[in-house]
């Protein structure tokens, strides 16, 4: 299940869907990313995120598809939000359901490296000095790198 939605939700009510959903899997992992309320420029007092739809969804769809064939997932469920947040609010969830652990757990990072860094998503903070697009951190492409087959 992918959700790209302009509202906010809670995260523990989208884990404890995903829990009914997967059950029967021997292992559920989930990561639950929230705003900052410190940026590079300062104190966050708004952050705004906008997806470019359809080609975001269909990126996210293709990075499911790939997780799946690394690893035996039972289910899985993205939801980003796009417009504006405020720090302390829930930007994403992801969660992955499998038969172990090590699986449920690699497939969530993989997932989430890809949408820091490839997803189709423009982010920009509002500080006190202003408005400023943000780019993913360099350690961010290193994380992302860790799944390519050459490294590179």
């Amino acid at each position: 299940m992918i959700s790209l939605i302009d509202h906010p939700f809670d995260a523990a009510d989208a884990l404890r869907d995903f829990e009914t959903r997967a059950a029967g899997a021997g292992a559920i992992a989930s990561f639950t990313g929230l705003v900052r309320g410190t940026g590079k420029m300062g104190i966050v007092k708004t952050l705004h995120l906008q997806a470019f739809d359809p080609l975001t969804e269909r990126g996210i769809i293709a990075a499911i598809g790939e997780a799946k064939m690394r690893w035996p997932l039972s289910d899985q469920t993205v939801i980003h939000r796009t417009g504006d947040l405020v720090p302390g609010e829930p930007i994403v969830f992801v969660a992955t359901a499998s038969a172990h652990r090590r699986a449920a757990l690699e497939a969530v990072d993989y997932l989430m490296d890809y949408l820091k860094t490839e997803a189709v998503f423009w982010k920009k903070e509002t500080t006190a000095t202003g408005a400023h697009w943000i780019e993913p951190r360099p350690e961010d492409y290193t994380d992302r790198n860790r799944w390519s087959k050459t490294g590179e």
